[in-house]
């Protein structure tokens, strides 16, 4: 029996909580297996080269320089490896950078995971399909352009969650009147894993119950936090 293919995955990431979601995302994935975590272009480049990914997960802003500079490398030209850019540079010099050097994807900061699952599903079925064709007519063509579109696989986000869990996590933010809580902070009130406590977080985001904010320390890497989007009842509400 032929087993199903998998892709090898490069973070490039130097927020090191970040890198973390990210990994966590991908060792969830039946379909993609990390290979390496980098947190400078330096690293970036051994990895490449030492690990040849199939996908690189790529943050803009490295310790040593920016990542598009990696993208127009001769060294990622020489490797069949697709980029997803994730980044906080939103100005549109570095988008159409990114977009005419092949990027397969453009992401960003603070990063929906509803969008970034998205994008890796894209990028599977790109992947796969373009192995399948032998040949290229204009109708292979245009499947391969759809499948890099935004718009492929707009599944719904509520695989796996329970209404029990759900209820459990909202009635945190509900009877804090507002008040932000982390990942971590979930986890303690609840009790539930890491892993799944995120998820949970993230379908409310999907789902519009809470935003997302970035709060920065004094080392300046951000804590993802979570907040009640819609206001509490008032007192005379039904």
């Amino acid at each position: 029996m032929m087993q199903p293919e998998i892709f090898d995955v490069l973070i490039v990431e130097d927020e090191s909580s970040l890198a973390q979601l990210h990994a966590d995302f991908i060792d969830n994935h039946a379909k993609l297996r990390l290979v390496g975590v980098a947190g400078t272009l330096k690293e970036a480049r051994e990895q490449l080269l030492q690990k040849r990914p199939r996908l690189m997960l790529l943050d803009n802003y490295l310790p040593d320089g920016q990542g598009i500079s990696l993208i127009d490398s001769e060294l990622l030209r020489g490797l069949e490896c697709s980029v997803i850019f994730i980044t906080a540079a939103s100005d549109m010099n570095t988008c159409s950078q990114a977009i005419r050097c092949g990027a397969f994807d453009y992401i960003l900061k603070p990063v929906s995971w509803k969008r970034l699952r998205h994008s890796l599903e894209r990028f599977i079925k790109f992947a796969v399909t373009q192995r399948a064709f032998k040949v290229v007519d204009q109708q292979n063509v245009d499947i391969l352009y759809q499948l890099q579109s935004k718009t492929y696989g707009q599944e719904s986000g509520s695989k796996g969650i329970e209404e029990n869990t759900l209820g459990l996590v909202k009635q945190i933010f509900t009877a804090d009147d507002g008040e932000p809580h982390s990942v971590d902070d979930i986890v303690g009130r609840t009790g539930l894993s890491k892993t799944t406590a995120r998820r949970y977080l993230e379908y409310c985001v999907e789902t519009g119950f809470l935003g997302v904010e970035m709060r920065y320390g004094n080392i300046g890497h951000p804590r993802r936090l979570y907040r009640c989007a819609r206001p509490s009842p008032g007192p005379g509400a039904q």
